[in-house]
């Protein structure tokens, strides 16, 4: 018999029923197409991080990705240029920028871009990469394009190049490119990544989607809408750099120390091109820095892109408006023999 307040037995079997039944109708009320559609995004989500990892796993080194190109094979097959991508840019992003110039730079040289490992940016390991390259393909005359923090990049790989292997680089563009930390709009967000960077802290991927949208609305002036979206998906995708990659990158600009580099890059010709409506990196004291500390190289920093969008360092979404600066220089500086260059090759 059951105590003063206890259920019976016989009561608790009908409350257990009936909760049952209140289940069961529940479940039968659930959407078989919901439970299929949650499945769904599981599976893509699952398959999403498995090409990730696939696609990181196959960069962890650095690689020279070459650009396919019929006229500059054939004709300059002893010549070609290097791409240094700019911060946050993916190897494919890379070699977009090459093709969108390709019917002004094949004038020249063959097409290669460099892509930074994902285990963090090593200029030790970038020189070996393009010397390696250099050598497989022996090449003799080397062109540099540094885009963005590229610049510095190239700069510096130009430097290391001729003093330890004497291999000398003709020409190194600097499209938009920082000289120091200073030049870097935004200053307290670039010091805070460098500062948890240099503490240890890998920021987390599963957080770059608000990290990236958050960057490009706070640039909203230089960026359409379409832009902002592109470019966000691009760095959530498999193929987009990796966050440890990115803050190397963050902290290599911080350090970087141009007078280390002046009177070390032999007689290569330098230019740069920006643009005075730049919101990441602020063009006057940029382009003044370069053109004072490499007065003996640099032969042009006047040319501007003008109307460019986004202002900063965007050859892929202006070719209309890089390419005709870039053969003006090139022209100049490294004119093609009578004629040729009336020659249609794009």
């Amino acid at each position: 018999m059951p105590y003063e307040g206890e259920a019976n037995p016989q009561d608790r079997r009908v409350a257990s029923g009936a909760r049952l039944l209140a289940e069961a109708a529940a479940l039968k009320q659930f959407s078989r197409r919901k439970f299929l559609a949650g499945a769904g995004v599981s599976g893509v989500l699952a398959a999403d991080m498995l090409l990730t990892r696939q696609v990181q796993s196959a960069r962890q080194m650095n690689r020279i990705l070459p650009v396919a190109d019929d006229f500059a094979d054939a004709y300059y097959p002893d010549a070609s240029w290097f791409l240094f991508p700019g911060y946050k840019t993916s190897w494919e992003e890379a070699q977009w920028i090459l093709n969108s110039l390709r019917g002004t730079l094949n004038k020249r040289a063959r097409l290669a871009a460099v892509g930074y490992s994902n285990q963090g940016l090593d200029i030790d390991q970038v020189v070996i990469a393009v010397i390696e390259y250099v050598r497989a393909q022996k090449l003799t005359k080397l062109f540099f394009y540094g885009h963005s923090f590229g610049g510095m990049v190239a700069t510096q790989v130009a430097a290391r190049l001729l003093e330890i292997h004497g291999v000398a680089v003709e020409f190194i563009v600097l499209d938009s490119s920082p000289y120091s930390k200073h030049d870097v709009l935004d200053q307290s967000w670039f010091d805070g990544v460098v500062f948890l960077y240099e503490r240890g802290f890998r920021f987390p991927s599963t957080l770059r989607g608000g990290y990236e949208l958050g960057e490009r609305v706070i640039h909203k002036d230089e960026r359409s809408w379409r832009q902002i979206i592109d470019q966000t998906l691009e760095q959530l995708s498999p193929i987009a750099p990796s966050s440890l990659l990115i803050q190397s990158e963050s902290a290599y600009i911080y350090h970087f120390d141009g007078l280390r580099f002046v009177d070390k890059i032999g007689s290569a010709k330098m230019a740069y091109i920006g643009n005075p409506r730049d919101r990441t990196v602020r063009y006057e004291t940029a382009v003044e820095s370069w053109a004072f500390a490499f007065k003996a190289n640099m032969v042009s920093s006047a040319l501007q892109t003008q109307n460019a969008s986004p202002a900063h360092a965007s050859p892929g979404w202006n070719p209309g408006i890089y390419r005709p600066i870039l053969e003006e220089l090139l022209d100049e500086h490294f004119p093609l023999p009578r004629g040729a260059s009336r020659v249609t090759v794009f």
